[in-house]
């Protein structure tokens, strides 16, 4: 018999839309390795340098900065050196499982990185790349501007506040806010999650989709089984 479990939103939605570092792999192993020698390389202390990498198109963090370079070469190049390096980028625990029990034409990913980093990173975390994706290279103004989310909710056919977003970064969080879908936070990727007032999960294990009889999708928790030993509540 199935054990019941409770719906996270009171509203269903039509599409989901991933953010993908941080979100649906975890990379922070090669973003640390690769980000922190070019900080060191031009001057910049690599821990601050980290707070502002994540979530956002790496020649918007270059041209922040100030520094006497080219941003979109040095973004090339930092790219370059990313798709080589894959060392260490796993998937956030029950992401494909969850991806996999999704209609593949309901949901898109949603990214700051350039397209061949992102298709080498889902492949080295053994995510399937989805029929719809929105890269760093497709947009004009990256995160935390909701183009991209506007986009991927457009390219599916439906309205961005229709949508749930799945984030793990403030400037993301912020696109998917602006773009007026409703949000939430996977934080499992970081050592330490920050505080956030949307509905936030480590992982997906505990989490699943249902398909309502709209058509439209529902956001449940997962019943958790007692261990063994361990009495159900009644």
């Amino acid at each position: 018999m199935d054990l019941p479990s409770s719906a996270i939103f009171p509203n269903d939605f039509a599409a989901l839309l991933f953010d993908m570092d941080g979100t649906l792999l975890n990379s922070m192993a090669v973003v640390e390795r690769v980000w922190g020698a070019w900080a060191i390389r031009n001057g910049i202390d690599p821990a601050r340098l980290m707070k502002t990498v994540h979530g956002v198109r790496a020649a918007d963090v270059i041209r922040k900065l100030g520094l006497p370079v080219d941003p979109e070469r040095e973004a090339r190049d930092l790219a370059a050196v990313e798709i080589a390096d894959v060392e260490g980028v796993v998937e956030i625990p029950g992401a494909i499982a969850f991806l996999g029990s999704l209609p593949p034409e309901r949901w898109a990913i949603v990214t700051s990185a350039p397209l061949e980093l992102a298709t080498r990173r889902l492949a080295a975390a053994g995510i399937p790349v989805p029929r719809h994706m929105v890269t760093g290279e497709d947009v004009t103004i990256g995160k935390p501007d909701p183009q991209g989310y506007r986009l991927a909710a457009e390219r599916l056919g439906v309205r961005a506040e229709d949508c749930l977003v799945f984030e793990d970064a403030p400037a993301g969080i912020l696109a998917g806010r602006a773009a007026g879908a409703e949000i939430v936070v996977i934080t499992g990727a970081h050592a330490a999650a920050g505080e956030t007032p949307h509905v936030s999960f480590a992982h997906y294990a505990h989490i699943e989709v249902r398909l309502g009889g709209s058509g439209w999708l529902s956001l449940h928790r997962r019943p958790v089984e007692p261990r063994i030993g361990e009495a159900k509540r009644v």
